[in-house]
């Protein structure tokens, strides 16, 4: 019996869930399962996105032609001819023999490949479309995301992408389809990393190169071929991709991975951890013979900071320490500090390998100070233990004072294309101070110079953001775009954050490196700075900040004050028995009476009488 889910009016997803499959790619563990995600278009000419695997072939004949209910299958678009996509392909076409196939040249020449099929397809180039009656389909080609031949498809009536391997995850759908229908940050953020880490992992560049393409479209809806469609918050996911591409670290802590026989060498990997905590910084500790590598890899692309632990084996280095750290060099790990304890009765040369190995990445700080073991720990190694989890948290701050927070370094990732976005517009200003996270809206920021990338920001003082980044010298600006909705400025701009948890309720807990959360939605753009300078103008400071990070999220054009008020800003409603009166440009706030007093703040938004208009 048929099982599909509709996506939007006219498209269906008739794809199918394997909870059996044990490996993935024969490699990797897929405990939840894993779906198979298949799209029918019923537009004036049907279309259908890739077919499946060979496991769930029959739920998805079954599917396509309930689908379809008696209407001919015009075309087949074939994104990506790995097996798991295209493995039905020889019976699909055996059902449906006149459907015209749709690829690329180096799609065909797969097909060729793995079927005895002599196929006559419609061959597109990049951006190429494709006509069907109110859709038009655009081809975007996406080598090596994850194989060379893959390309997406992007609906430009609907705003659709059909992502192919991009934006999926590990996972079988238990009855939902979109990915706001679960939590997705608690339930399934991880098997997306572990998902993007290993499947796609290695080639950051080219998914990169990807993200850029699409940058420039404007898309309501991600169709993935694996895992959740996304419909809100897209930039939720795309923020992830735009992070694990750069091979940027989503959190500030350690990873320590340790490989141990009798439990010697994983007694100085727990005392370690036990140190670093004692400094406040987040661990997460695995015992590589028992925790599957895929999971690890997933762990090293989430942690700012890398630590091995391995006992010597055979004059090398432990067997499964080793397949993980060779499997970890061909994704591709990169902008990472590592750290290297060794053990070995008689010769300890594990250490050695471990930082040979490592030296192939890009950008990996292998600290000074290691730690190498005989046998056992000893009284007297403990301060060389201290004096490594010092070295790290060193590497946190830049000082010894132990706190756990990223530094901000000069080799952070600043793309000076990230000023093109700054505009006489609207920004949330995000700030931190201990565990108090903050953020409110300004309108006026501007760049000062090229070299240092300086900024400066005027932000009123009677928001608690203001306090603190007077305190502590740091914040983030994210720049909102034409798509942001009013919540977002009622969110960060109509409460104080005083009495008020203004990310409340927010799916997201997006950082830059220096742990100061920023919004990901509806945002192009994101900027973090650290004060050098500060005036006082009455009621604004403007602060001059040096540029320390830029994450450039989107291509789409940031909001400018006349478009809020022009299309985001509800209009003020009339009323019969209309009242005389004052109406906030920027909240909309109605103040009723005969005059506005001069120094009238707004409750709301705090903006001045200036920005009132008589209603």
């Amino acid at each position: 019996m048929e099982c599909t889910k509709r996506i939007t009016d006219d498209l269906i997803w008739v794809g199918a869930n394997d909870r059996r499959l044990a490996m993935f790619e024969g490699v990797y563990s897929v405990p939840e399962g894993v779906s198979y995600n298949s799209y029918l278009l019923t537009d004036d000419k049907t279309v259908l996105f890739d077919t499946v695997d060979k496991a769930v072939c029959k739920r998805f004949m079954e599917n396509v032609a309930s689908a379809l209910d008696g209407k001919p299958l015009d075309y087949l678009v074939i994104q990506h001819m790995e097996p798991d996509h295209s493995f039905t392909l020889d019976a699909f076409l055996t059902r449906y023999p006149d459907v015209k196939i749709v690829c690329n040249e180096k799609t065909l020449a797969l097909i060729k490949q793995f079927t005895e099929l002599d196929i006559d397809a419609l061959l597109v180039k990049e951006n190429d479309t494709l006509d069907t009656g109110r859709h038009t389909l655009q081809f975007i080609m996406a080598p090596m995301v994850h194989w060379p031949e893959v390309m997406v498809t992007y609906d430009q009536a609907d705003k659709t992408l059909f992502s192919a391997d991009a934006f999926g995850t590990f996972g079988a759908l238990n009855g939902s389809i979109f990915a706001d229908e679960v939590d997705f940050s608690k339930d399934y953020m991880d098997e997306t990393r572990r998902y993007y880490a290993n499947i796609v992992g290695k080639y950051g560049p080219q998914v990169q190169t990807l993200l850029n393409k699409v940058s420039a479209l404007s898309i309501e809806l991600i169709c993935p071929l694996h895992g959740f469609v996304w419909r809100s918050n897209l930039t939720a996911i795309i923020s992830k991709y735009v992070r694990w591409s750069d091979y940027q670290p989503e959190k500030s802590g350690v990873m320590i991975a340790y490989a141990s026989v009798y439990g010697n060498t994983e007694n100085a990997a727990e005392i370690l951890a036990c140190r670093l905590r004692d400094k406040g910084i987040k661990t997460a500790m695995f015992d590589v013979s028992v925790t599957p590598a895929s999971e690890i890899i997933a762990a090293a692309f989430r942690w700012s900071h890398l630590v091995f632990a391995s006992t010597t084996y055979n004059a090398g280095i432990f067997v499964s320490m080793e397949a993980l750290l060779n499997d970890l060099v061909a994704h591709n790990i990169q902008n990472r500090t590592v750290a290297i304890i060794e053990n070995g009765s008689w010769a300890p040369t594990s250490g050695g390998l471990i930082r040979e190995k490592l030296s192939k990445c890009k950008n990996i700080e292998i600290l000074e100070q290691t730690v190498s073991i005989k046998s056992g720990l000893k009284t007297t190694q403990l301060p060389e233990l201290a004096a490594m989890a010092e070295a790290i948290a060193v590497d946190f701050t830049g000082a010894t004072t132990g706190i756990g927070e990223e530094k901000e370094s000069e080799a952070a990732s600043i793309d000076p294309a990230a000023m093109f976005k700054l505009t006489y517009g609207l920004f949330v200003l995000t700030a931190k101070d201990g565990s108090k996270d903050n953020g409110c809206i300004i309108n006026t920021t501007t760049q000062i110079t090229a070299s240092p990338i300086r900024i400066s920001i005027a932000v009123n003082k009677s928001n608690y953001t203001h306090d603190m980044i007077a305190k502590t010298g740091a914040f983030n600006l994210s720049v909102l775009t034409e798509s942001a909705p009013f919540r977002i400025f009622e969110q960060f701009g109509f409460h104080s954050g005083r009495d008020t948890d203004k990310f409340a309720g927010q799916s997201y807990d997006d950082r830059t490196k220096n742990g100061i959360r920023y919004v990901p939605e509806h945002t192009n753009c994101v900027i973090s700075a650290k004060v050098c300078e500060s005036y006082d103008y009455d009621t604004h400071t403007v602060f001059i900040a040096d540029v320390t990070q830029t994450l450039v999220l989107s291509r789409e054009p940031s909001v400018t004050y006349q478009y809020y008020f022009d299309n985001i800003k509800p209009k003020p409603q009339q009323s019969k028995d209309s009242k005389k009166g004052f109406i906030c440009k920027i909240c909309a706030y109605f103040y009723e009476g005969d005059s506005l007093p001069e120094d009238f703040i707004c409750p709301l938004c705090k903006h001045g009488a200036q920005d009132f208009e008589p209603a």
